[in-house]
């Protein structure tokens, strides 16, 4: 059974979404402070953290932090309407995804499904995973190819490169800065240019419509995300 840490202050929400997620067999166990959440996350192994930005003491930013330097688990963040500015200080301090408040409990049980997913995937008994497959993709990571309808042909070093980056972190937000510093592994000082001519020659290469991809997708004003329903 996978389990979930809920971070949240507001217990009724804990008690909802412990009953939401247990139709998908889904565990959870809540907290109500950023601390205590941090002590459960030594004791238990989770496959989701969801955590809500607005809580007293110490507030999400600092529990995310603190994740970050421990864990790679998936963090769902909680954010208030309206607060653009949580959202993307969020995702580019290591959060996964975001859901503002209120939400409809359907989105958010599929979000949660969707993220688990994502990482179970990746982490499979702890063992690293050599060929990742998608919906009519399929990337081969020890011969550095891909296969499409088209067949099997190699990438150019980055574009395979941003590519993985994209595909392991399927259903998560990621901004050029954070995906530049990963690929190319130096700080972004140069702009979007580098990245989002790689990612214009991916789609060319990959989708059967590059001006609708259905595979890396454009989240305005943030970055990209890989679909996750693919």
């Amino acid at each position: 059974m996978n389990r979930i840490l809920v971070i949240d202050d507001d217990r009724e929400l804990c008690t909802l979404i412990r009953r939401t997620v247990s139709q998908e067999n889904i565990a959870a166990d809540c907290c109500h402070s950023g601390r205590a959440g941090l002590e459960k996350l030594k004791e238990n192994e989770y496959q989701l953290v969801i955590l809500d930005v607005m809580m007293p003491g110490f507030d999400g930013f600092e529990t995310l932090a603190q994740i970050r330097k421990e864990s790679g688990v998936p963090v769902l963040m909680f954010t208030a309407k309206n607060d653009s500015s949580s959202k993307v200080r969020g995702l580019r301090n290591g959060a996964d995804d975001y859901l503002t408040k209120p939400f409809v409990m359907e989105e958010l049980l599929a979000r949660i499904v969707s993220l688990i997913r994502r990482y179970t995937r990746f982490n499979p008994n702890g063992s690293d995973a050599k060929t990742l497959s998608y919906d009519g993709l399929m990337i081969d990571l020890d011969a550095r190819s891909v296969t499409t309808e088209n067949g099997t042909f190699e990438l150019l070093p980055k574009e395979f490169d941003v590519l993985l980056h994209c595909a392991k972190n399927q259903g998560r937000i990621l901004t050029k800065r954070q995906i530049y510093e990963e690929v190319w592994g130096e700080a972004y000082v140069y702009g979007d240019s580098n990245i989002m001519a790689v990612i214009s020659r991916l789609r060319k290469k990959l989708e059967a419509d590059p001006k609708n991809p259905k595979y890396i997708q454009t989240v305005k004003g943030v970055g990209y995300r890989f679909n996750k329903e693919v």
